[in-house]
């Protein structure tokens, strides 16, 4: 089964194409100021006249700017964190007695409610992506930063993890986990 990354994709072949531009303008810049391509006569001046340009064209270059200052943090913050997409999954044992679709963002809620659960846990989100044979589990955990992760990371695996897996009848579940921590430490709770 292949996976098409359409972000990734569209990501790497916008950064190609600038980075061909730039190349271009840069070998441009070079071969013209050491004379290798004559496109301007070194005697004549660059710019005819020493006045200013109209008022519009400060404008036009201070909203192209805004534009494309705004596009940049637009796919910046396109770049922190994307959600996979959820699926529709078939539950068929035999086909003879009818089938189930069951969309396996369904998962998600349990999954996260449990981890919220945990101690230093101060939210969790989760998705279950990819097909029914071969489900994906991808999380987002903000704990507390005093938290011990090593154990954090083996409660998730060896509960939720354990327990998803036994509901969706599978073996192995790939998991893929970003913690996040809170600004200040808690110092020492009792539950």
């Amino acid at each position: 089964m292949s996976r098409v990354n359409r972000p990734a994709g569209l990501n790497r072949t916008l950064l190609a194409l600038t980075g061909l531009v730039l190349l271009a303008g840069g070998g441009f810049a070079v071969a013209t100021y050491f004379g290798w391509l004559r496109v301007l006569d070194p005697a004549a001046s660059l710019v005819p006249g020493t006045a200013a340009p109209p008022t519009w064209v400060f404008w036009v270059t201070v909203a192209a700017a805004v534009v494309v200052g705004l596009l940049c943090l637009r796919w910046l913050a396109a770049q922190a964190f994307r959600t996979p997409k959820a699926v529709g999954w078939r539950l068929e044992k035999s086909p003879e007695d009818g089938t189930t679709t069951m969309d396996s963002s369904a998962a998600n809620a349990p999954v996260a409610t449990d981890i919220e659960g945990y101690e230093g846990v101060k939210s969790a989100s989760a998705w279950v992506s990819g097909s029914r044979d071969e489900p994906e589990l991808y999380l987002l955990v903000t704990a507390d930063q005093d938290t011990d992760i090593s154990a954090l990371r083996h409660r998730i695996a060896s509960h939720a993890v354990a327990r998803l897996r036994q509901a969706l009848e599978v073996e192995t579940l790939p998991v893929r986990l970003e913690l996040r921590f809170t600004t200040k430490a808690t110092g020492v709770r009792a539950r």
